[in-house]
């Protein structure tokens, strides 16, 4: 898995390559909500173009940051998700509270 993460204008971009299982999602959510607390978004957009397989550990890493940026204040964003991605998603319903943009 691999994480990078720009910030500009208030907008952090954190694009994750690789897979996202249950071995991975512990660890992802806490180097984002590090990223989090280090730059304190007004809107965070979770780019999922390079990934290429998720389970249902990514819904929770997605529900973790979601609150962590209500917290905030701010707003949460997943972008360009796959297609394999997409179907845990919309199985999921996480779209009802998430802004979701699957790949173009």
């Amino acid at each position: 898995m691999k994480l990078t993460t720009t910030n500009t204008a208030g907008k952090l971009t954190v694009s994750v390559a690789g897979e996202l299982d249950h071995h991975e999602a512990g660890e992802l959510a806490k180097k984002i909500e590090e990223q989090l607390e280090a730059n304190l978004p007004r809107d965070c957009v979770l780019d999922l173009g390079e990934l290429k397989f998720m389970d249902s550990s990514g819904i929770a890493v997605i529900l973790r940051i979601y609150r962590r940026m209500n917290a905030l204040g701010g707003r949460l964003y997943v972008e360009n998700v796959p297609s394999q991605p997409m179907r845990v998603l919309d199985a999921s319903g996480i779209d009802r509270i998430v802004n979701i943009a699957a790949k173009a």
